[in-house]
């Protein structure tokens, strides 16, 4: 029996060996094409290449199923590089010469914001991979977000380390991207949690040594250290300027390939997330399933970020009516709940993404793998 896919309870089993059996009539016509933009190269190529790796699955698997309607879907993929103009430059083709009917992406702040201006002066629907960051996104009604809020980013570290670390007092080594973006919220927020700020360095995104920063935030003599970065690079400086505190990130950084860039320093980082491929949620375990079967390797929150977006697209697709639907009329048929790999939506919300505070899990890096921590976040 095949699922509908407007249901889009994603769970993988369309993903797995169910599909080659099941008898479902292969998609026909002309391809329902979305527009994707990430970073596959630069900066945060450790995000964007995840998010791909997520996407072509779902792809697949919605194909695999009949695709939308009976017709199939064609992501259509673009590198910005890690760059907004880039991004801008990208997304106007996709949106005006492919004549893409939604558009995933992108996997930096910088960059949704470039990409978000197109979108919403079309009323394209856009889902994308960073959190809810500049306050003008809450005006774009058909921008929906797969990623928290920073502000709840902020409130997942100040929870675990206000709670499980016990700590007050607070470094702060970040980027003028996605690390200014949770920064913003963590000053917000200091008060309510009861904590200090003891040093607060920046460096540029991209920047290739950050040790002098680090060495500034180890004066302070913190008991704890953020580092909020898409990027190792900072990661490595903390440890090589002999940062022995613990050091709590955002999950902008909670990828494999971050971790195998932090090498030898990664160990004992605690990230606040959502997916932990060697430990997943009951309700996580046949994603997990069919991507290990798919790429040989575990997934984590980007991959499942990038195959919920998909999915959440293909529903919407498919309740405005497949190919007749018009952009404004797709992206209102995605305002609502979505149950996906990575948590629950709620795109009604204000906040454009409805996620909770317990929905995350806390991992520690060890040996270069990643272990679930029996904190709860409430």
């Amino acid at each position: 029996m095949v699922r509908s896919v407007s249901k889009l309870l994603i769970c993988t089993a369309i993903a797995a060996g169910a599909l080659a059996t099941a008898a479902i009539a292969q998609p026909k016509g002309e391809p329902i094409k979305i527009g994707a933009i990430l970073s596959l190269s630069g900066p945060g190529a450790g995000l964007g290449q995840p998010e791909r790796a997520g996407i072509l699955l779902a792809e697949q698997a919605i194909n695999a199923r009949g695709g939308i309607n009976g017709q199939p879907v064609k992501i259509i993929i673009e590198d910005d590089g890690s760059k907004p103009d880039i991004a801008k430059s990208k997304a106007e083709r996709l949106v005006f010469d492919e004549k893409v009917v939604a558009m995933i992406g992108p996997s930096l702040t910088a960059s949704t914001g470039a990409v978000s201006a197109i979108t919403n002066a079309e009323g394209l629907a856009q889902i994308t991979f960073t959190g809810l960051g500049p306050k003008i996104e809450l005006t774009y009604k058909s921008l929906y977000h797969v990623l928290p809020p920073q502000e709840l980013n902020a409130r997942a570290m100040l929870e675990y380390t206000t709670k499980a670390l016990k700590a007050k007092r607070i470094g702060v080594l970040h980027d003028t991207g996605y690390g200014q973006v949770v920064l913003n919220s963590l000053n917000a927020l200091h008060d309510k949690y009861g904590v200090e700020f003891t040093a607060v360095e920046k460096f540029e995104v991209g920047a290739t040594d950050v040790s002098a920063q680090a060495a500034k935030v180890r004066a302070a003599n913190p008991e704890v250290v953020f580092v909020i970065a898409t990027s190792p690079v900072p990661f490595r400086n903390a440890r090589q300027v002999k940062i022995e505190q613990p050091i709590v990130s955002a999950i902008g950084s909670a990828s494999y390939d971050y971790i195998r860039g932090i090498g030898e320093f990664a160990d004992d980082i605690v990230f606040p997330e959502f997916v932990v491929g060697e430990d997943p949620k009951p309700e996580q375990k046949e994603f997990v399933a069919a991507f290990q079967k798919a790429y040989n390797a575990l997934p984590k929150n980007f991959e499942a970020a990038g195959w919920d977006s998909a999915q959440i697209l293909a529903s919407g697709i498919a309740k405005a009516g497949g190919a007749k639907a018009t952009p404004k009329e797709i992206a209102a048929a995605i305002r609502g709940v979505h149950q996906g790999a990575m948590a629950k939506y709620d795109f009604s919300r204000d906040d454009m993404t409805g996620i909770e505070l317990s929905s995350y899990v806390f991992s520690k890096v060890v040996k270069g793998k990643f272990e679930r921590l029996p904190f709860v976040a409430k």
